[in-house]
């Protein structure tokens, strides 16, 4: 059920919000697991390599698309936490006329692009015919994935983290299933890898209709909604495609990962392919918190309460540490073990390369930790120019330990790429929040005038009592990219927390 963020000790808020969001990662990644074990034991190391090498492709296009998504939800999350009802039906409509239409976009040309972006990413000749065979599968399901997407992130923008967590595991489930049936029981090989998940992603979008229509009313579209503006499409385009820009930055890094392991063979590739899924789940786990924080800043936003934002976003970092310590002491000591479940015996050298990226990636997990939570908040504050700018110095990062580090060291200079990334946007995204926090509550006359008006709800609500509030809430009106607009019935402040 919906519920409102605006209200409880932030820390406490922030972590239940977070641990469906956790729990959700953990699945998912432990179905690619599955993916990964049936796929390499059945079919074979050359299987998995293949696989392997499309994530990168893969990841350029449908990851620009789930940023993207998530973008659309942040005015979402803003109009809900100002209690406005009507704000996040017009929010919902103009986000799935973007999604629906970037859906038909990618379905339609991405298939024609697998086959020689993978030859242009120089993919072993041995892993061409298997590695296309994925790519163009996954292409022509990416409307499912995009709709799932968008989805959760409404429902989640809504304060509801744990019912998109519900049809996730039911959905990898399925996926697991689909594939040991596919793969192991057809002889499908890894296209019904690829198959299986384009069928359990679409299970669970029809999850997702039916719990908003029975469960949801605050999330009922009538005729008036998708009369969205341009003023709409607008502010959820230079919200979305940001942040739809940033992770194809963070992939384009990648594609030069991947060109660099391909040149060092199909070892390296199977190695990198398998450490990678491990790292994943750690990933994903900090990955959630950040993503709990940038709900909770928006919702908060919206409810004119900058004194909730600076106190959750430091307790959020807090607890990211804390778990970034825990992961990594988790990776370094049992590292090697992990990686044995997915290869099997003669594969020594494999092992040792995948062993040697956990225990660096382990190392330096505290400074991704506060990538994430620096740059939920930033983007719950509605800002652009800073994340993307962050994602652009992963590019480079990435690119330089491919190509230099890469050439001199091989697979170890390789493997140096993602931590020297998140040390450079660190160092850019700690000191943009701290100027925006400051910005923030400069004007705290006005933020005390919003928030004293707005009344506090916790725990779910319907969609009567959202409108109710909404008549009689003060205008509060947030523009992004940089700019903040608060007003009440007497008074507006304007804030440029971009700056």
């Amino acid at each position: 059920m919906p519920k409102v963020l605006t209200a409880g000790r932030p820390w406490r808020v922030i972590l239940w919000f977070a641990v469906p969001l956790l729990v959700g990662n953990v699945v998912q990644q432990l179905y690619q697991f599955a993916d990964a074990i049936v796929v390499g034991r059945v079919i074979g190391v050359d299987a998995l390599a293949a696989v392997g090498t499309t994530g990168s492709l893969i990841f350029l296009l449908l990851g620009f698309a789930w940023g993207m998504t998530s973008g659309f939800a942040i005015p979402t999350a803003q109009a809900f936490g100002a209690r406005d009802g009507a704000a996040v039906r017009r929010s919902v409509a103009t986000g799935a006329m973007l999604t629906g239409a970037v859906s038909i976009l990618l379905t339609v040309g991405a298939p024609f692009l697998a086959g020689p972006a993978l030859r242009l990413l120089r993919t072993p000749t041995e892993l061409l015919p298997q590695a296309t065979t994925f790519a163009v599968v996954s292409f022509l399901g990416a409307s499912t994935v995009m709709a799932f997407n968008f989805l959760a992130a409404i429902i989640r923008a809504i304060g509801d983290s744990r019912t998109p967590l519900v049809f996730l595991t039911l959905s990898c489930l399925l996926n697991v299933g689909l594939v040991v049936t596919f793969v192991a029981g057809l002889g499908m090989g890894v296209a019904g890898a690829a198959l299986a998940t384009v069928v359990s992603q679409a299970t669970s979008v029809a999850l997702c209709l039916v719990y908003v229509r029975r469960r949801v009313p605050v999330l009922h579209l009538h005729r008036d909604d998708w009369r969205v503006t341009r003023g709409d499409l607008a502010r959820h385009l230079r919200l979305g495609l940001p942040m739809g820009f940033q992770m194809s930055i963070i992939a384009i890094g990648a594609l030069a990962v991947q060109v660099r392991l391909n040149s060092l063979g199909a070892e390296a590739v199977a190695a990198y392919t398998t450490a990678a899924r491990v790292d994943g789940l750690a990933v994903a786990l900090l990955q959630s918190l950040g993503l709990a924080v940038s709900t909770f800043v928006a919702q908060n936003l919206g409810a004119g309460r900058p004194d909730r934002i600076r106190l959750g976003v430091v307790q959020g970092v807090r607890m990211s540490l804390g778990g970034a310590v825990l992961l990594g002491v988790v990776l370094i000591t049992g590292g090697r073990s992990i990686i044995e479940l997915f290869v099997g015996p003669g594969e020594e050298q494999v092992v040792a390369m995948a062993t040697y990226l956990l225990h660096v990636n382990g190392s330096l997990y505290a400074v991704l930790g506060v990538l994430f939570v620096t740059r939920g908040a930033l983007q719950g504050l509605g800002y652009t120019f800073v994340p993307t700018l962050t994602g652009t110095i992963e590019l480079v990062m990435r690119v330089g330990a491919a190509v230099v580090l890469g050439a001199a060291f091989g697979f170890g200079g390789v493997v140096w790429g993602n931590p020297l990334a998140w040390v450079g946007a660190v160092a850019v995204l700690v000191p943009a929040y701290l100027r925006a926090q400051r910005r923030l509550t400069a004007v705290p006359g006005a933020w005390d005038a919003v928030g004293s008006t707005l009344p506090m709800i916790e725990g779910p609500i319907d969609e009567s009592a959202v409108l109710e509030v909404g008549v009689t809430r003060p205008a509060v009106e947030t523009i992004t990219d940089g700019d903040v607009a608060l007003c009440d019935a007497s008074a507006r402040a304007l804030a440029d927390v971009e700056g």
